[in-house]
This record gives C-alpha cells, structure tokens and sequence, in this order.
C-alpha cells in the first residue's frame, strides 16, 4: 500500500489570491512519481497558530506532510515558529546553515541583512536542509508518526530542495507501487463527444484511470497508470496512450508537453517550410503562440497586426474598395489578409484572422464572437467561419488556437 502525502502552502499572498498556488500540484506530481498518494491540498496564511493546527492536522492523518512557504527573514515568515510549537521545542541558530547563507551572500556580492540570520533557526532536534540555490535552508522533522518535510515557497528553490533532499529520503514509502503520468491533448471536438468516445476506459476503478479536462478549446485526455514498478506503470499508460490516438485519430495534437503551436512547429520544420501570420482582432496572439516554441525562428518568417483598416491596405494589400463592400471581419477580407502576408514576406504557408472580439461592436449581422480565419499556399486558400462564446480574452484566444489548428490539419492531410 502506497503512502498517502498532505501538501501545505503557506501565504497571505496565496489565501487572498494574489498569487497562485502552484507548488502543490508540482509537489504532488513528482511524489506520484515514488506512487505516493496526495489525499489533499491545504493552504494558510501567515499564522502561528492556523499553520501548527493545520501541521497537526495533516500528521495526524497522513505518513508525509510537505510544506512550502513561510521560511523568509521577514517577521510574517513564521512556519519555523509554527514547527516549533508543534514539536514543543525552541528554535536554536543552526551555525552551518548561518555560514552557508552568509556565503551565498558574498559570492553574490551583497552584504547580508541582520533579519536573514532568522533564516538559520531551526526547532531543536529537527534537521535543516542545506539550500544551494537560496537564503532559505529546509527542515526535516518527525511529528508523531508522521514525516514533515518544510521547503522554500519560490517555486526554483522548491523543486531543487524536493530534488535534493524530499524525494531520496522518500523513496522507501511508495510501498512498492510506482504511479505514471500520461496526456493526450485535443483540438477540435467538445469534452462530450470525446468522453463518448473513450467512455469504457474512464471507469473510476480502472487502472489506467482515464479523464478529461478542458480549456479554452484543448481537451487533455489524462491516463495515470499504476503498477509494481515504473516500467510496470509505464508500460500500461502507453498502452491506453496508444488506444487514446486511436479513438480520436487527428483531433489529437500532442503528447504530454507539446503544444498546439509547437506541433504546428514541429511539422513545418519536417518539410523545412515557412509562415507568416496577419492579425486583426487577435492583436499578435497567434505570433505569440508560435514565439513561445522553441525553434520557431526556423519556420516563422513573421506577422502584420493589422488592427486598422488602413494597415491592412497599406502592408496586406487589401483592396478599400473590398473593406468598403464586405467590412473587415468578412469571409473575402480574411483571405486577402492571408494571400497578401504569404505574397509579402515569401512564405508557403500564411494564416490570418480577423473577427469582433467584444465586448463592444457586434452588430445582428456581426455579432461579439464571430471569427473569421483564414489559411493561405501557393495554389489556394482555405477560409473557416466561427462563433465563438466567452468574453474578449476567451475569444481571442480561441481564434489564435482554431487558426493554428487549420494549418496543422491541412500539413497532415498534403
């Protein structure tokens, strides 16, 4: 049997929301790597007393307890305090830990303030955890039968102390289970019709266990698989993996990390071929998405934001007399934008879009949501109508992905 794991964050910053909590899901992924089970995600402000009562808590009910945050020199970094009350001991100035904060401080340059001496307090008996990337140093503890494990909250200094020190001494407690990650993402079809499509393999017992989420547009088709060993467990994700593509066949676009735009990368890079992109309402989104990949530079060649009408005729060779007739979010405008980026910047592959993104200007003939994009090459043209819900970012955003997504099409198809 697996042990089970409770994750505590700890913050104001993350309690009113101005920050979000993302070390917890990392933490509980690389312990499902061990197949150490996460039963819940706890987060607290700074305070003494909430965090030792949510230390006991969580000792009280699970084998590991992570937490992360609250290890700073300020007054309001408080979970060494908070530790200590647990364990009913005071804390003590750890004189190694001092030295190495000292010394990370001169070979940066700076002289160390007096509060980062707090930095080197540890409860007494517990045993800190030398920090090589940062001014905070780590604490393993015992807590009843529970082990503790306190880390820095910057999510760098996180994952190195967990690298480091959490997950070697972890090792034993997956109790011979190990836990394997798979994802599969998806374009171009609703959440429904896929879970229709993969229903046998989501039962809640099965292993792989097999669910969907979405956003934007993207559904991921998660599959953890559980088994003796990873090789066990790895073996039996790629299995469903495989019957996953199979089921959904093009819509599916990626594995595991890869994105819409690097997909559409990816190809264009296989036949060492170029685009452009031409942008109204989608104000250099879709140019964003593509930037972000890396290696893009090999097939992007670059983009016009032409929000105005008169960049469009000035840089895209749109005709007045066209705009005039049709308007600019139109079936015939989105393709002039498409042929005349491809034609000026001497790619083989355009892409243009152009739409009513709201939350104001949709008339009853052009309504906040509708999209026109477009897809350009040597020998023709593709133009797609879309009605997209959601406010302004959500339709952008989907603009920018159904764009990419006609192109990746169109590369597997030619």
């Amino acid at each position: 049997m697996s042990a089970e794991a409770i994750i505590i964050t700890i913050g104001n910053e993350l309690t009113s929301g101005l920050i979000a909590d993302t070390n917890s899901a990392e933490m509980s992924l690389m312990l499902a790597e061990l197949g150490i089970v996460t039963i819940r995600h706890e987060t607290v402000d700074d305070h003494v007393e909430r965090i030792a009562a949510a230390l006991r808590r969580a000792a009280g009910e699970a084998a590991v307890v992570l937490v992360a945050g609250g290890l700073g020199p300020t007054e309001d970094d408080v979970t060494r305090e908070a530790l200590a009350l647990v364990l009913g001991r005071s804390l003590e100035l750890h004189a190694e830990s001092l030295r190495q904060i000292e010394a990370l401080f001169a070979a940066r340059g700076y002289v160390m303030s007096p509060a980062n001496r707090r930095q080197a307090l540890c409860p007494a008996g517990a045993e800190p955890l030398a920090n090589p990337v940062g001014t905070a140093p780590g604490i393993a503890a015992s807590v009843g039968g529970a082990r503790v494990f306190v880390v820095p909250g910057v999510p760098r200094e996180m994952r190195h102390l967990m690298g480091l020190h959490v997950l070697p001494r972890l090792a034993d407690a997956a109790g011979g289970e190990a836990v394997v990650y798979r994802t599969a993402h998806a374009f171009g079809a609703g959440e429904s019709v896929i879970g229709e499509k993969l229903a046998d393999l989501m039962g809640r017992s099965s292993n792989p266990l097999v669910g969907t989420t979405a956003c934007d547009g993207i559904i991921a088709v998660r599959i953890t698989a559980r088994g003796a060993d990873r090789a066990g467990a790895a073996a039996l994700a790629e299995r469903t993996l495989e019957e996953v593509r199979r089921r959904l066949g093009p819509i599916v676009f990626g594995i595991d990390d890869q994105t819409l735009a690097g997909a559409v990368v990816e190809a264009l890079g296989a036949r060492r071929q170029t685009m452009a992109v031409a942008e109204s309402c989608t104000g250099g989104w879709l140019g964003k998405l593509l930037v972000d990949v890396p290696g893009a530079s090999g097939v992007l060649a670059g983009g016009v934001i032409s929000y105005a009408n008169a960049v469009k005729e000035a840089l895209l060779g749109v005709e007045p007399d066209l705009l005039a007739a049709c308007g600019a979010v139109s079936e015939p405008v989105a393709a002039a934008m498409a042929q005349g980026v491809r034609r000026r910047l001497g790619v083989d592959y355009a892409l243009a879009i152009t739409g009513v993104a709201g939350p104001a200007g949709g008339t009853a003939a052009k309504p906040v949501g509708l999209v026109y994009t477009a897809l350009a090459w040597a020998e023709g043209q593709t133009v797609r109508r879309h009605q997209f819900p959601g406010d302004r970012q959500g339709i952008r955003l989907r603009a920018a992905l159904t764009a990419l997504n006609m192109l990746r099409l169109h590369l597997m198809e030619s």
